[in-house]
């Protein structure tokens, strides 16, 4: 099998950093009107860093009930692996929005670039750390992770983000261990499979898969708000719908339409079981671990996911410590959290 390499996309991210390219030229400064399409909808391109993962299973799951059509929005959805590269395709105008993980938007700001999360759908990352079988006599801790290849969906995605900060957490520069993008799914059990990777973040149902094989065991495990707290200090707010600030102003009545349907679908969440849940995905999402564990994986994790869509209080304050304490675009800069996130629209839909 060929070496695992990083997506060419995440080079664009780099390049209008070292370059200083102007909000506009990232995508950042200016933004057209939602386009109508012939039935009268709203069309809002949203990528999504990995369509099929449970930390973004809201958002296809708003799609099947319908409460996109029903705000009249034409959603019209894409898949990426990695984070970064969804976040790179929206700053080059590629995308109207992206549901990732909110500390993109502190990074971003950090690097002049202007984006919003308007609706949280995850209190809690959903990532564990997946140590190799035949590693875990030897890796007990991130304190070990000297010398190691570890697994991550993209360079400068989240799962990179909180690899980083778990090094430093324990004493070792980024330096010490090798980042190694694998992306999710299929490509990051072959890594782990023919040992490309000694450990690796990833999320359900990946994480079941890689156990029923006997491939990898948990060993920093963040599925909850209790266990993303143990390893990070506080509240990580994670998936989240984020927008350039551009765009926010220039179309806030469709803006407040999407958060409508995602509140609605994060009701629709906390009021039904993890099988209901699973009813309503498309089957290939649990194709390769089975519809029963991919419900088990659901349930145990279902409380990550937000009660109602607001940014938690101490949220943002906790992703801007674990940026600071590793990312030299963050450390000792100044970032106006209040510029990252909006509960505008969220307090307007409830």
């Amino acid at each position: 099998m060929k070496p695992v390499k990083a997506k060419k996309s995440v080079l664009l991210v780099a390049s209008c950093t070292s370059l200083a390219l102007s909000l506009t030229a990232c995508g950042g400064g200016s933004a057209k009107t939602a386009p109508k399409d012939a039935t009268g909808r709203s069309t809002v391109r949203i990528m999504v860093g990995g369509l099929d993962k449970q930390i973004y299973l809201p958002v296809m799951l708003a799609q099947k009930l319908g409460y996109f059509k029903a705000q009249g929005i034409n959603a019209v959805l894409s898949d990426e692996p990695a984070g970064v590269d969804a976040e790179t395709d929206m700053l080059a105008g590629q995308q109207d929005a992206v549901v990732g993980f909110y500390d993109h938007n502190i990074d971003l700001q950090s690097k002049g670039k202007s984006t919003e999360s308007v609706v949280q759908l995850l209190q809690a990352p959903g990532e564990v750390e997946m140590v190799r079988t035949d590693e875990a006599g030897s890796v007990h801790s991130p304190a070990d992770f000297r010398g190691k290849k570890l697994g991550v969906t993209g360079l400068g995605s989240s799962t990179n983000f909180l690899t980083q900060y778990l090094e430093a957490k324990n004493g070792l520069k980024t330096s010490d261990a090798t980042s190694v993008a694998v992306g999710a799914g299929s490509t990051f059990v072959a890594a782990m499979q023919n040992k490309q990777i000694d450990a690796g973040m990833t999320t359900e149902p990946t994480i079941s898969i890689l156990q029923q094989k006997g491939l990898a065991k948990p060993l920093v495990d963040m599925r909850t708000a209790a266990g993303a707290k143990a390893a990070l200090g506080g509240t990580y707010p994670a998936s989240c719908l984020y927008l350039t600030t551009a765009y926010i102003q220039k179309n806030p009545d469709v803006v407040q339409k999407l958060v409508n349907a995602f509140v609605e679908t994060m009701k629709w969440i906390n009021t039904h079981s993890a099988a209901q849940i699973a009813d309503k995905m498309p089957a290939d999402y649990y194709a390769g671990v089975g519809k029963a564990t991919y419900t088990k994986a659901l349930e145990n994790e279902k409380g990550m996911y937000s009660p109602d869509g607001l940014m938690p209080a101490d949220g943002p304050r906790t992703v801007l410590s674990v940026l600071s304490a590793w990312d030299p675009t963050v450390k000792g800069h100044s970032v106006d959290l209040s510029r990252t996130y909006t509960n505008e629209f969220v307090n307007k839909a409830r």
